[in-house]
């Protein structure tokens, strides 16, 4: 084990069975007798239906080695944010708005996301924890959660006046003259604290010795296309993905009327899920007589989906990431394994970038950043291939 409780995040679309392999995975953990957390950042509330019991705001016993909680965001956001929303609705109600709006309008875009993770900060620090399990929230939920820490540091630090000496000459000043109330010591102080622990939370969420993601997909186009995309941001974000879960595969023996039709599109898409996330390993569920509900159910599934200890890293490939050189922006992924003495094959399809070298092939969705600027060249060298983006073509806007 590292030092510091590993970290599995698991995410996916809606609807994929990702609670269910969340849960499957701490349990499989905990049965190793290691001490184990799994903790639901999902607001649809299901990791307690899928153990087939009640969850609450605090860390509820499973088994001996194994306790989940599912994460209230409005009861932490209360508790942690309280004396901000208070400033936060006073200084709105200054602008006219009633106060029911106000406080409404305090909390702001992405709060509850860092609440979570505030709360995340504290798990993975806990001595008495082997392994933290996250059932994230879908797949855009969790890119906007673990962008989150970025993103509000770097708005907090700028923000925040410089010191205590500025903000009690200009607090006075701001009230008579403009009418708005500067936050006061106290609430600078604890808006310290908050960037402490998102400094905390995205260092270990960006370790790949201490952290690793997992994609939960089914072999539908839709789930399949979804999932790139999120491996695509997670890897911007420097967030390690070490596994795809192939979840409700057919299996080899159902044989009955109409299946055939969706064991092709089923193939297909299996294709593209080896083809579009190698040399990240596919891990493989078949699609389950029942659905899995309870310890025991969650525990066979568990061991169908893990030979050895869950917690080891299953891939160690390095992260996709994007570079500016020279005007131009650079796509840059390695290739492990591959020694680039093959012909270099390059191609294009909408958002996706198709590569090749030798034997190998990658299906890249690209970033927002990437969309609108044409490829104006590529190589490898030393296990990495760049991928070279001019600017923007005349009238393209983003």
């Amino acid at each position: 084990m590292t030092s510091g409780a590993r970290v599995l995040l698991v995410t996916g679309k809606g609807g994929v069975g990702k609670t269910t392999v969340a849960a499957a995975t701490a349990l499989r953990c905990a049965e190793l007798g290691l001490r184990t957390l799994v903790v639901s950042t999902d607001a649809a509330h299901s990791l307690g239906d899928a153990f087939a019991i009640e969850l609450a705001d605090d860390v509820t016993e499973i088994t001996p080695t194994l306790g989940a909680r599912q994460l209230d965001a409005r009861v932490v956001l209360e508790r942690m944010w309280g004396d901000a929303r208070e400033y936060l609705a006073g200084l709105l109600g200054g602008t006219g708005l009633d106060r029911v709006r106000a406080e409404e309008l305090s909390v702001l875009p992405g709060l509850e996301e860092v609440v979570a993770l505030g709360e995340l900060a504290d798990h993975v620090d806990d001595p008495d924890l082997d392994v933290v399990v996250v059932d994230c929230a879908p797949s855009a939920e969790t890119i906007r959660l673990l962008a989150a820490p970025e993103v509000l540091a770097w708005w907090l630090r700028r923000l925040r006046p410089q010191g205590t000496e500025l903000l009690s000459v200009a607090g006075p000043l701001a009230e008579q003259f403009l009418g708005v109330r500067l936050p006061d010591a106290e609430l600078l102080a604890k808006g310290e604290v908050v960037l402490e622990r998102l400094d905390r939370v995205r260092a270990v969420l960006q370790d790949p010795d201490r952290t690793s993601a997992r994609l939960v997909v089914v072999p539908e186009r839709l789930v399949v296309a979804e999932a790139r995309r999120t491996h695509t941001y997670l890897s911007l974000f420097g967030h390690h993905v070490d596994a795809v879960v192939a979840n409700r595969i057919l299996p080899d023996d159902l044989d009955a009327p109409g299946l055939a039709a969706w064991r092709r599109v089923q193939a297909r898409e299996l294709g593209e899920i080896e083809e579009g996330f190698a040399p990240v390993p596919i891990l493989r569920l078949g699609l389950a007589d029942d659905e899995p509900i309870g310890v025991e159910a969650l525990a066979r599934l568990g061991e169908e989906l893990y030979d050895d200890d869950p917690t080891g890293r299953l891939h160690d490939g390095q992260t996709l990431s994007v570079v500016e050189v020279d005007g131009n922006r650079v796509l840059r992924l390695a290739l492990p394994g591959v020694d680039g003495g093959g012909e270099l094959d390059l191609g294009r399809r909408g958002d996706d970038l198709y590569l090749g070298v030798g034997p190998y092939r990658r299906v890249v969705t690209l970033p927002d950043t990437l969309r609108t600027r044409p490829v104006v060249g590529a190589g490898f060298d030393d296990g990495v291939l760049s991928v070279r983006f001019g600017p923007r073509e005349e009238g393209d806007v983003g």
